[in-house]
C-alpha cells in the first residue's frame, strides 16, 4: 500500500516536472500561437498568430546592415517593415515572401539602407592588394628572365673568348714551333759551314 502511494506521488511529480520543462508554442491565451524556426543567412523567424493577424519576425544575428524584418498579414494583405541595427524603420513594398528567405544584404538593398563605407574601403583594399601581389609576381618573373638571359650571354661570351684564346695559343704555338725549327735549320747550316 505504501509502495502504491509512493509510486503515485512520484508519477504526479514527474508529470508536473515534465509539464514545466516542455516549451509550449501556444500562449496561455487561446487566441495566440507562437513558433520559432531557423532561417537562412544566420537568422530565425518567429511566427505569431493573434486574433487572425499573422506576424512573422525574422531576426538577423550578425548582419551589419539589418537587424530584423517584420511581415504582418492582416485580412490577406501583407506589409513588410525592415529595421536597421540603429533602429531605423523602412517599409518595403516589393515581394513580401522574399523578405523571409532572401539574404540580409538583398533585403537591406531593397530597403535602401546604405552599405557601411568602411566595409567598402576594406573590400577595395583587398582588391588593390591582390593587384599589387600580381604585379609583384610579374616583375619577379621579368627580373628572373632578364637575369637568365644575361647569364646565358655571359656564358656564351666566355665560351667564345675561351675558343679565341685557345685558337690564338694554338697559332702562337705553331709559330714558335716553326721558328724554332727554322732556327735549328739555320744553326745546323751554320755548324756545317764552321765544321767542313
Amino acid at each position: 500500500m505504501f509502495k502504491r502511494i509512493l509510486t503515485g506521488v512520484a508519477i504526479a511529480s514527474l508529470a508536473v516536472f515534465a509539464a514545466s520543462c516542455s516549451s509550449s508554442t501556444t500562449n496561455s491565451n487561446a487566441n495566440v500561437a507562437t513558433t520559432t524556426t531557423t532561417a537562412p543567412d544566420n537568422s530565425e523567424i518567429t511566427t505569431t498568430n493573434e486574433n487572425g493577424v499573422k506576424t512573422e519576425t525574422r531576426t538577423f544575428k550578425n548582419n551589419p546592415r539589418i537587424s530584423k524584418v517584420v511581415v504582418t498579414t492582416r485580412d490577406g494583405k501583407k506589409t513588410v517593415k525592415v529595421y536597421s541595427p540603429s533602429g531605423e524603420e523602412r517599409e518595403v513594398k516589393s515581394d513580401p515572401e522574399k523578405a523571409l528567405s532572401a539574404t540580409g544584404e538583398a533585403i537591406a538593398d531593397s530597403a535602401g539602407f546604405v552599405k557601411d563605407k568602411s566595409t567598402q574601403v576594406g573590400e577595395k583594399t583587398v582588391d588593390v592588394s591582390k593587384d599589387v601581389v600580381d604585379k609583384t609576381k610579374e616583375g619577379t618573373k621579368d627580373v628572373a628572365d632578364k637575369t637568365k638571359s644575361g647569364t646565358e650571354k655571359v656564358i656564351n661570351k666566355s665560351v667564345d673568348t675561351t675558343k679565341t684564346v685557345a685558337n690564338k695559343t694554338k697559332d702562337t704555338g705553331k709559330t714558335v714551333v716553326n721558328k724554332t725549327a727554322e732556327g735549328a735549320k739555320k744553326t745546323g747550316n751554320a755548324l756545317k759551314k764552321v765544321i767542313p
